[in-house]
């Protein structure tokens, strides 16, 4: 009698390693400027190193530069708020201006005047002269 148990597990076995395992052929890198730059030792470490306080330097004026002109934006924007703003303002005082000129014409003072009750006079004024013996 034999082990059956153990007559499959020996068959599997045999049968894995009967198992081909194709292996994916690693592409490779093409050989341009930039893959020989980064991987064929054009910059060294120390080189990186030394370079690190110039490329800061550059990050740094690249940050101003970018906040002066957000500024400068934001600044123009102002300007022209401000500037429409004034023009409004400038409509107003013109409207107001030939409002009150209209509003102080005789015809119209008189108007609001007789709502008050007030009537024009309709003697010429006269002229009040004082005596120097009176005072």
């Amino acid at each position: 009698m034999t082990n059956r148990l153990r007559t499959e597990i020996q068959e599997e076995v045999e049968a894995e390693k009967k198992l081909v395992v194709e292996e994916k052929t690693v592409k490779e890198i093409p050989d341009n400027f930039l893959t020989q730059f980064l991987t064929k030792g054009f910059i060294t470490t120390e080189a990186a190193t030394k370079a690190l306080p110039f490329v800061l330097y550059v990050a740094l004026l690249g940050m101003v530069y970018i906040g002066n002109r957000h500024l400068a934006e934001k600044n123009i924007r102002d300007i022209d708020k401000l500037t429409k703003e004034v023009k409004e303002l400038s409509w107003d005082y013109k409207s107001t201006k030939a409002d009150l000129a209209f509003k102080s014409t005789l015809t119209e003072v008189e108007k609001r005047a007789d709502t008050l009750g007030i009537k024009t006079s309709m003697q010429p004024p006269q002229k009040i002269t004082v005596k120097e013996d009176a005072q």
